[in-house]
C-alpha cells in the first residue's frame, strides 16, 4: 500500500508543471468550439433585455405595465411588416423559383421575363412576346408570394388562384391565361393587342394591393 502510494505521488506534478499542463490542455481547439457564438450571444443579449424589462424589481427599471405596452407595440410592428411585405423567402426558395413554369425552365426572374418579352415584342415575335409576358406576369405573382405556380400548373388554374388576392381582375387574369394558351398549344397567331393587354395587366397587378393582405389588416 505504502509502495503504490509513493509510486503515485512521483507522478504529481509540481505547482510549475500542473500550469503548464493546463494551459497545453486549454489550448486544444475543442475548447473554443465550445466558446458561444455571435449568434448566441446576440440571442442571450434579447433574452437578457427581455428579462431586464420584465422584472419588476429593478430600480429604475421599467414597470410590467410600460413593459407590456412596449412588447405590444414591438409585435404589432411585426405583424404589420408581415402583412405588407409578406412573409420573408428563404435563400433557396428565392434563388430556384418554380423548375417549370409554363413549360419554360430557364428559371427566369419576372424582370428578366418582361425584358425579354418586350425583346420580342420589339421583333415583332408576337406569340414568344404574349408567352413571355405571361410568364412574366406569374413569375411576379410568385416573387411577391401571392400564388405559387407550381411545376405542370396550367395557365388557367394560375389564374383560377390569382383571382383570390385580385378578383377586380378575374376576367383579365382568365384573358390573359386563354391568349397564353391560345399561342403556346393551340398556335393560333398572337397580336400586338394581346401583348400590350398582358402586359398592362402585369403592370397594373403589380401597382395593386392584394385583397388578402387588406382582409388580414381588417382583422
Amino acid at each position: 500500500m505504502r509502495a503504490a502510494l509513493g509510486v503515485a505521488l512521483a507522478f504529481l506534478p509540481d505547482g510549475d508543471d500542473a500550469r503548464d499542463w493546463a494551459e497545453d490542455e486549454l489550448s486544444d481547439p475543442v475548447y473554443d468550439a465550445a466558446q458561444p457564438n455571435l449568434v448566441d450571444r446576440i440571442a442571450q443579449a434579447i433574452a437578457d433585455f427581455v428579462s431586464g424589462i420584465l422584472n419588476p424589481q429593478i430600480d429604475g427599471g421599467w414597470s410590467p405595465l410600460l413593459a407590456t405596452v412596449v412588447i405590444a407595440v414591438v409585435a404589432l410592428l411585426v405583424v404589420a411588416a408581415f402583412l405588407i411585405w409578406g412573409r420573408p423567402r428563404s435563400a433557396g426558395r428565392a434563388a430556384s423559383a418554380s423548375a417549370l413554369l409554363f413549360g419554360d425552365d430557364a428559371h427566369r426572374s419576372a424582370a428578366e421575363l418582361r425584358a425579354d418579352a418586350a425583346r420580342h415584342a420589339a421583333a415583332s415575335a408576337w406569340d414568344a412576346a404574349i408567352a413571355d409576358a405571361f410568364r412574366a406576369l406569374a413569375r411576379g405573382l410568385e416573387e411577391r408570394d401571392l400564388v405559387d405556380p407550381a411545376p405542370g400548373m396550367t395557365a388557367q388554374r394560375f389564374a383560377d388562384l390569382a383571382v383570390e388576392p385580385f378578383p377586380g381582375h378575374t376576367a383579365a387574369l382568365h384573358d390573359a391565361a386563354a391568349s397564353f394558351d391560345d399561342v403556346r398549344y393551340l398556335r393560333r397567331p398572337g397580336a400586338r393587342d394581346t401583348f400590350d393587354r398582358i402586359a398592362a395587366l402585369d403592370a397594373a397587378l403589380g401597382a395593386t394591393r392584394p385583397a388578402v393582405l387588406r382582409a388580414e389588416v381588417r382583422i
